[in-house]
């Protein structure tokens, strides 16, 4: 393959993950600038979170379980939701429940784009193991994305319940993306076995939570009484 057929094979899948959460938000669509911006802070946490996983593998090792749950998941699940928490938690487009969902998705697959970019150039990619890596990797770093921004959201919303959702917000995509990748190292030969119906999981998992977040929409009140009015 060409390099620009390569590059847009691998940049693809992120940029129509994102397009669809963006368009699930039913009630305000959030500002294209703003999510533009994580999903370019997303791209860039690429390279500290590389060194820094050098780094840990250097001092932890190379055990299944130590790679996915501590050098893998926790940093890159930790800086993603340290964007999306210290720029948008308190911003005043955040202003409902499922855009937490947006915002941590445009950072999630913005880690997952120049990730796939870099697999297909240094792994000589052919266009159908690049469509493998969208229905894992890249969609994976898309549903741990939902998991983060739902909670945000709900810490945002729900004040009485701050401190546990924001726990939830950081401990659950931790957790999944490290039994996502424990998996994969764990059956190679026989991924596709355990790798189907874990996704399949993961993607009712989050498309019920896209539903309950849009369903907790202050939003939907007022469109419903302007109905009403009309």
């Amino acid at each position: 393959m060409s390099v620009l057929t390569v590059l847009t094979a691998a940049i693809a899948p992120g940029v129509a993950l994102l397009a669809y959460f963006y368009l699930k938000d039913r009630y305000d669509t959030e500002p294209i600038s703003l999510v533009i911006k994580l999903f370019l802070f997303g791209v860039l946490i690429v390279f500290p979170i590389m060194v820094l996983q050098r780094a840990l593998v250097h001092g932890l090792g190379e055990d299944p379980f130590v790679f996915s749950f501590l050098i893998s998941s926790l940093p890159e699940e930790f800086f993603k939701w340290f964007l999306v928490y210290f720029i948008t938690f308190k911003h005043a487009s955040f202003d409902e429940p499922y855009d937490g969902i947006v915002y941590a998705v445009a950072v999630s697959l913005g880690f997952a784009t120049l990730e796939n970019v870099f697999y297909a150039f240094l792994n000589g990619s052919s266009f159908s193991s690049l469509m493998i890596r969208a229905f894992l990797p890249v969609s994976g770093h898309a549903m741990f994305g939902v998991m983060m921004g739902y909670h945000l959201g709900k810490a945002k919303f729900t004040p009485e319940h701050t401190r546990k959702h924001l726990l939830l917000s950081l401990a659950l995509p931790v957790f999944w993306h490290g039994v996502f990748d424990y998996t994969l190292l764990l059956s190679k030969a026989y991924w596709i076995w355990f790798m189907v119906p874990l996704m399949s999981f993961l993607w009712l998992r989050s498309l019920r939570k896209v539903n309950r977040a849009n369903a907790k929409s202050p939003l939907r009140v007022a469109t419903r009484e302007d109905q009403v009015k009309i």
